[in-house]
C-alpha cells in the first residue's frame, strides 16, 4: 500500500510545481498564428483565397482564371478543419513585398485570352465575384463611398460592368497599402497553432531593437490599359512608374478575345498608432455582415416553417395509422396481416429490449455526442475565432 501513496505524492508535487511555473507563460492564443515582427526588407508573403461571390456562394480557386503565377510555381498552404469547411483554398500568389519599401512593379503578361477564357472572365465578373488577398492573416479591405456613405469588403472584384454598357473591363493593377506599428519589444510570450504548429515567440525576437507589425492591410483595384508589346520586354519584378486608377474607360483594360493583359501592383507602407491586438476592429465593424446575417436568419425561419409542417402531417398520419391498428380485434388482425407491410408489421417491435442494451447506449450516446460537439463547433467558432482576434490574453 506504500507504493500508490508514493505515486500519489508525485503527482501531487508534480501539479503543484506547474501551477506555480505557469505564471512565465502570459499568454495562449489559438486563432491560426502569433504575432511576428518584420524587419526592414524583409519578404512578405501575401496569399490568396478561393474567389467568392455573393450571387452563386459557390468557390473557386484563384488560378482558375489567368491570373499570373509564381516563379516557384502554385503551393497550397495547409488548411484546418473550419477552412475546409468554408470552402477556402489557400495558395501562394505572386505578389511579394518588402517590409517598409514602397515599389511599384510588373507581374506579367499573358499571351492572347481564348475564347473560353474570356467567357469565363465575363461571368466571373458579371455574377460579382471577388479576389481574396491575405498577408499576415489579415484579408485585403476595399472602401468605397456610395453617396456619402462609406463602405467596406473584403477583397476586390474581378472586373466590373459600367452602366449602359456591354463590355466589361479586368482588375489588373492593385494598389496596396500595408499599415504597420513599429515594434516594442515587450516580454509576451504568445504560443500559436499556424502552419509551423505549436510554437513560442523567442527571446531573440523579443529583444530585437527595431521591427514592425502588420496591422492593416488594404487595395484600390484598378483597370489599366498597357501596351503589351511594351510590357512582355519586362521581366516578373521589375520596376515600373506609379500608375493612377484612370476614369476614362478607353483608358481601361477591356475582357475581349485575343487582347493580352498585363498585371501590375504597387505596395505602399503606412505607419500607424493601431497596436496588434487590436487589428481586427476594422473587420468587426463592417456593415455587409448586416445583409449576410439577414438573408442566413432568413434561410433558417423557412427551413423551420416548412419542417414544422412536415413534422405535423407524418405525425397526425402515423397517429392515425397506430390508432386504426390497435383498434383492430384478433381475428380481423388476421385478415388484415395481408394488406399490412413496411414499418406496421415491426410496431410491436419497436419497444423491445435490444440484445445488447449496454452497448447500444454507448454507441448512441457517443454518436450523439460527437455530432453536438461538431454542430457547435461549426456554429460557434467563427464567433470565438472573432473575439480571439479581438481581445488577445496577456
Amino acid at each position: 500500500m506504500a507504493l500508490p501513496s508514493i505515486f500519489k505524492r508525485k503527482y501531487f508535487a508534480a501539479f503543484i510545481y506547474l501551477v506555480l511555473v505557469s505564471h512565465i507563460c502570459n499568454g495562449f492564443y489559438l486563432p491560426g498564428t502569433y504575432m511576428h515582427s518584420y524587419s526592414n526588407g524583409e519578404v512578405l508573403i501575401v496569399k490568396v483565397n478561393s474567389l467568392t461571390s455573393i450571387e452563386t456562394e459557390l468557390p473557386f480557386s484563384y488560378y482558375s482564371l489567368p491570373y499570373c503565377k509564381p516563379q516557384g510555381g502554385i503551393k497550397k498552404s495547409a488548411e484546418n478543419l473550419g477552412e475546409l469547411l468554408m470552402g477556402d483554398q489557400i495558395d501562394n500568389s505572386p505578389y511579394r513585398f518588402k517590409m517598409n519599401t514602397n515599389e511599384s512593379l510588373f507581374l506579367c503578361t499573358t499571351p492572347p485570352l481564348s475564347e473560353h477564357e474570356v467567357k469565363l472572365l465575363k461571368q466571373r465578373t458579371r455574377d460579382l465575384y471577388q479576389v481574396n488577398v491575405i498577408l499576415d492573416n489579415l484579408p485585403a479591405l476595399r472602401y468605397a463611398n456610395q453617396n456619402g456613405v462609406k463602405f467596406q469588403w473584403t477583397g476586390f472584384p474581378v472586373g466590373y460592368t459600367p452602366q449602359g454598357s456591354d463590355d466589361d473591363y479586368i482588375i489588373n493593377h492593385l494598389k496596396f497599402k500595408v499599415f504597420i506599428h513599429e515594434y516594442e519589444g515587450a516580454g509576451v510570450e504568445i504560443i500559436g497553432t499556424g502552419e509551423e504548429g505549436m510554437g513560442v515567440i523567442s527571446e531573440a525576437d523579443k529583444n530585437k531593437a527595431s521591427g514592425y507589425e502588420i496591422v492593416g492591410f488594404e487595395v484600390v483595384p484598378c483597370s489599366v490599359k498597357y501596351d503589351p508589346d511594351k510590357m512582355e520586354k519586362l521581366h516578373m519584378y521589375d520596376s515600373i512608374p506609379s500608375t493612377s486608377c484612370p476614369s476614362e474607360l478607353d483608358k481601361a483594360q477591356i475582357i475581349r478575345q485575343q487582347e493580352r493583359v498585363s498585371f501590375t501592383y504597387e505596395v505602399e507602407f503606412e505607419k500607424s498608432n493601431t497596436r496588434w491586438p487590436s487589428r481586427w476592429d476594422a473587420y468587426l465593424k463592417m456593415e455587409g455582415a448586416r445583409v449576410h446575417w439577414f438573408s442566413i436568419l432568413n434561410s433558417l425561419m423557412v427551413m423551420f416553417f416548412l419542417a414544422g409542417i412536415v413534422f405535423v402531417i407524418f405525425l397526425r398520419t402515423v397517429r392515425r395509422d397506430l390508432t386504426r391498428y390497435e383498434e383492430l380485434d384478433k381475428e380481423s388482425q388476421a385478415q388484415m396481416n395481408e394488406e399490412l407491410s413496411g414499418w406496421k408489421l415491426v410496431v410491436g417491435d419497436v419497444f423491445r429490449e435490444p440484445n445488447q442494451p449496454k452497448l447500444l447506449s454507448v454507441m448512441v450516446g457517443d454518436g450523439v455526442q460527437v455530432l453536438g460537439m461538431a454542430v457547435v463547433t461549426s456554429v460557434l467558432q467563427p464567433l470565438v475565432l472573432c473575439l480571439q482576434l479581438h481581445e488577445v490574453c496577456y
